[in-house]
């Protein structure tokens, strides 16, 4: 009986050892070297002790965590390379992306100048249609009023004649040379048609006096004035004023005298030069 038992607890023992090994060889351990002195030839494997089913366990144990592991780094490897190739997409996407950006901003400013040089270009054609047109119409307006426009006048109003050309008197120290256009004092005195005033001054006998070349040549002459209203160099038309009824000079009552001298020389009649001009004084 007792050689049953202890026959029996060798076998026991040298399975649970076997186990041992095939665990450990599984987990990566280094096989403990666990001998039995009850096993023999034909039951353990010289080198480690196990049978050889034991063995073939162990072995087919490694194999198996061999697979495994190759089977994980490769599912590692997998996960690595599906991770970079997922962040190179995002990247990719992300410049791609910003690329459009730029690309939709140029395109956005190219248009935006475009309408700019456009807006700026219709408003320089408009504003200088707007300034022909102005042009066009002030050189019409122009035309219009020197159309409208008297080419001679009387060189006063309201007034009636005192003395003639040619007239003798006490008052002169020669015959009279020209017309007297008497009114009431402060009474525009004109120019009778467009010129250039040539002298305006105190002229002795003449009192104020204002003389204008006209295209002509023909010089008027405005005498005895109050004040004058144009200086040398200044342009007038016909009706312009020149000053104003006085009493200044060698006078005995308000009025202007009116001279006429063809190419500025000798006083003429001013009764038949104005009426060759249309005009009856």
């Amino acid at each position: 009986m007792a050689k049953h038992r202890s026959s029996r607890r060798a076998t026991r023992r040298t399975q649970l050892i076997g186990l041992t090994a095939a665990l450990a060889a599984a987990a990566g351990t280094t096989t403990v070297g666990l001998s039995s002195s009850a096993t023999g030839p034909a039951t353990a494997n010289a080198g480690t002790g196990l049978s050889a089913a034991q063995a073939d366990a162990v072995t087919s144990a490694r194999i198996d965590r061999r697979d495994l592991g190759s089977r994980d780094a490769s599912r590692i490897d997998l996960s690595l390379a599906s991770a970079r190739k997922a962040a190179a997409d995002k990247v990719a996407q992300q410049r791609a992306a910003k690329l459009a950006a730029n690309a939709t901003l140029t395109q956005r400013r190219a248009l935006a100048l475009s309408a700019a040089k456009a807006a700026a270009a219709k408003k320089a054609a408009d504003s200088a249609k707007a300034l022909a047109v102005a042009k066009q119409a002030a050189i019409a307006k122009a035309a219009a009023i020197a159309k409208a426009a008297p080419k001679i006048v009387l060189p006063t109003t309201g007034y009636h004649l005192t003395a003639r050309f040619n007239q003798a008197g006490g008052r002169w120290a020669h015959n009279h040379t020209g017309l007297d256009f008497a009114a009431p004092m402060g009474t525009p005195v004109r120019s009778v048609m467009a010129g250039e005033v040539i002298q305006a001054d105190f002229e002795g006998a003449y009192g104020r006096q204002v003389k204008v070349r006209h295209a002509d040549g023909t010089v008027t002459s405005y005498s005895h004035m109050e004040e004058f209203d144009v200086s040398v160099g200044d342009s007038v038309e016909a009706g312009s004023m020149v000053g104003r009824i006085g009493m200044t000079g060698n006078t005995t009552g308000p009025h202007v005298h009116f001279e006429v001298l063809p190419h500025g020389g000798d006083p003429i009649d001013p009764e038949p030069w104005l009426r060759d001009h249309g005009l009856n004084p």
